[in-house]
């Protein structure tokens, strides 16, 4: 990523402007900060509006139809098919569709091949056939694309379940992976978490390579029906891809000799570690993913799909199922309460709801019921380490992560609790592991520590989205600004996290956002971090990170950033003004000192305008990261507490700006 000299990224905007855009430059300040205040207050009521009784908030999570079409793949796989299930899937899944016959993961984003393959295949189960002009569409643009064989790994290998691909023309993945130490390269620890529940039961079903009847061909599917899988030519030995490829063969060699018994052993070893990580309301990890693989793979083993295991993880299944009005059946890859609940609290506080309000105290007691104190996977590589943290979803016991945690943090210290003894010792466990869980190079990643093996990413097998978790900039500014909060902004770890960001700043100012998209959030979470750890505005680092913000600001005075960005330099800062984005870079702004600028005045302005009439705000785009550009995320609370808290903190100021410490050299 290369900058001007005027902090910009020399891109054309891409797109500079939306609808609801204000135009005019005359208001005055009293009039933007009146604005903000209606605009809030009609927030705060909408978001009370939404709080569940308990005391959590949820919105949607909106993905892609993969999931949809894997729900119904599963169903199909195991013969547990039903009609109305079927209908809802399918009536979703055209109506993501787009004009010319494909699918795509986000919103406005290119058509997808492995998500148009798998959609495809789902309408076909649903009864849809091959002539129909939707369908017709989509098989034509999947063979320009180059077929079947064209699709990325998972896709084949849902296909390879009912012997639409071949078990052989997808690399190998053996149980006895299970074996290795943990020092070993390649031994399961070695993955990200979501890469670590997904792999161990496919192992198993590696293994098994099962093949249930097919109901249909899909040689429409094909460039060439008769010779579905055209040999790829291997990279130079001497390449890093040659040699992973070539120990791909090597596995191939060992499926067909490895020692039954051995095999047998590593399968029930694999077995034994998904059973002890289910949760208690039957999922694994609490997303889409892990729950479905593990399904297959124990029933592959013999359990029955009235085992109290197998009956609670499908039963999973259907609480990510979200029905629309119009009977759609929409499946959430995960659900985010403590998430949206936390960033809910944070906001309504911001935005001047009194700390003891009772919305905030029932949000308090629920995230403090939702407090982890066991260990988890994180433990392998930290066992002396004590429990303490939050997860992101209603049932993750196993996986605790760090971005939670601190955020939930941060939202107990805005909350004024009747007991709260037990505030501060929940929030001190969090932040003893949050402090334990920072990485080596003095930065934290979501759920593990040095979670940052080069091996796993090369494996043939991992062809589709991040199988490791290293530190990231979003998650790093989450931790620093919460330790700050804390009084530990001179604590030598907080110290090493702000040197590791600082060093982390892209030449034009900007930060990289893993979990976010991508640089404006990567901005927004790093500088009110930096401010809040006693860095002066006046810092260089804040200074050009300002510069950028100012610079990509779009002509109606909003910000937004197309998830092309992870790929295309052009779209790096730019893309339609949405509401999550204009407030993160309004965060970073406010928290930099620049409230009474134009650009700040102008961004307000967008959100007040942009907002809708009960209080909320609308935004198709998706602004959330899984996979930086191959899995994307819309959370549909992100349209809500952030512009609030954006606000709040115009109207009101930053609730903890008091507590900044200068840091000693900065």
């Amino acid at each position: 990523m290369t900058a001007t000299t005027d902090g910009s990224t020399g891109a054309a905007n891409p797109a500079r402007a939306t609808a609801h855009g204000p135009t005019d430059t005359t208001t005055s300040a009293d009039d933007v900060t009146a604005a903000a205040r209606r605009a809030a207050e009609r927030s705060i009521e909408h978001l009370l509006g939404r709080q569940d009784e308990q005391g959590w908030w949820k919105g949607d999570l909106a993905t892609n139809v993969t999931m949809d079409a894997e729900d119904l793949l599963l169903r199909q796989f195991l013969g547990i098919q039903d009609a109305d299930t079927t209908r809802a899937a399918a009536l979703f899944i055209r109506g993501e569709q787009l004009g010319d016959g494909t699918w795509n993961t986000f919103y406005g984003g290119p058509s997808d091949l492995s998500a148009t393959i798998e959609a495809y295949v789902a309408l076909r189960l649903a009864g849809d056939r091959p002539d129909e002009p939707h369908m017709a569409r989509a098989a034509g643009w999947i063979r320009e694309q180059g077929g079947i064989a064209a699709a990325r790994v998972f896709t084949r290998i849902w296909l390879a379940l009912f012997g639409w691909w071949k078990w052989d023309d997808l690399p190998e993945l053996p149980p006895e992976l299970m074996f290795l130490p943990t020092w070993v390269p390649l031994n399961i620890y070695d993955f990200g978490c979501w890469a670590r529940q997904t792999i161990v039961p496919l192992t198993i079903v590696s293994a098994k390579r099962p093949v249930r009847p097919a109901p249909f061909a899909l040689d429409e599917l094909h460039t060439d029906p008769d010779h579905p899988s055209p040999p790829r030519k291997l990279a130079p030995p001497t390449s890093w891809d040659g040699l992973f490829q070539r120990l791909d063969k090597g596995l191939h060699l060992y499926h067909k000799v490895a020692p039954r018994p051995l095999r047998r052993i590593a399968m029930n070893v694999a077995a034994r570690w998904i059973i002890e990580r289910q949760e208690n309301d039957g999922c694994w990890g609490g997303i889409q993913p892990p729950a479905v693989y593990s399904v297959i793979a124990l029933h592959l083993l013999g359990y029955d799909l009235d085992h109290p295991v197998m009956k609670a993880g499908l039963d999973s299944l259907d609480r990510f199922a979200v029905r629309r009005e119009d009977g759609a059946r929409m499946v959430e890859a995960c659900q985010s309460p403590v998430w949206d609940t936390c960033l809910a609290t944070i906001a309504l506080a911001d935005a001047g709801l009194r700390p003891d309000h009772p919305a905030l105290v029932k949000a308090a007691d629920w995230m403090l019921a939702e407090e982890i104190t066991r260990p988890g996977d994180w433990s392998v590589r930290k066992p002396e380490l004590a429990p303490g943290g939050w997860a992101f979803e209603f049932h993750n016991d196993n996986y605790p992560d760090i971005d939670d945690t601190a955020e939930v943090v941060l939202a107990l210290r805005r909350v004024r609790h009747p007991d709260p003894a037990r505030v501060e010792a929940a929030i001190a466990r969090g932040v003893r592991w949050n402090l334990g869980m920072q990485s080596r190079n003095g930065a934290w990643g979501a759920f593990d520590a040095d979670n940052t093996s080069g091996f796993p990413n090369r494996l043939p097998f991992c062809d589709f989205g991040e199988v490791i978790d290293p530190p990231s900039a979003d998650v790093t500014g989450h931790v620093v600004e919460m330790l700050a909060v804390e009084g530990l902004a001179r604590h030598p770890r907080t110290r090493e996290g702000i040197e590791w960001l600082l060093a982390e700043q892209e030449a034009c100012g900007a930060w990289f956002g893993r979990w976010g998209v991508n640089y404006v959030y990567g901005t927004g979470s790093v500088v009110p971090a930096l401010i809040a750890a006693g860095l002066p505005a006046g810092h260089p680092a804040v200074r050009r990170a300002v510069s950028w913000l100012e610079s990509v600001q779009n002509d109606d005075g909003g910000w937004g950033e197309d998830l092309r960005s992870y790929q295309e330099e052009k779209w790096i800062g730019h893309g339609e003004s949405t509401a999550s984005q204009t407030a993160w870079a309004l965060l970073a702004l406010l928290a930099a000192g620049r409230r009474d600028t134009p650009s700040v005045a102008r961004g307000v302005r967008w959100l007040t305008e942009a907002q809708q009439a009960d209080g909320s705000w609308d935004e198709p785009y998706f602004t959330g990261t899984g996979f930086p550009w191959d899995f994307s995320i819309n959370y549909h609370l992100y349209r809500q507490v952030f512009p609030l808290t954006a606000l709040g903190r115009f109207v009101h100021g930053d609730p903890f700006a008091d507590r900044a410490d200068a840091v000693e050299g900065a």
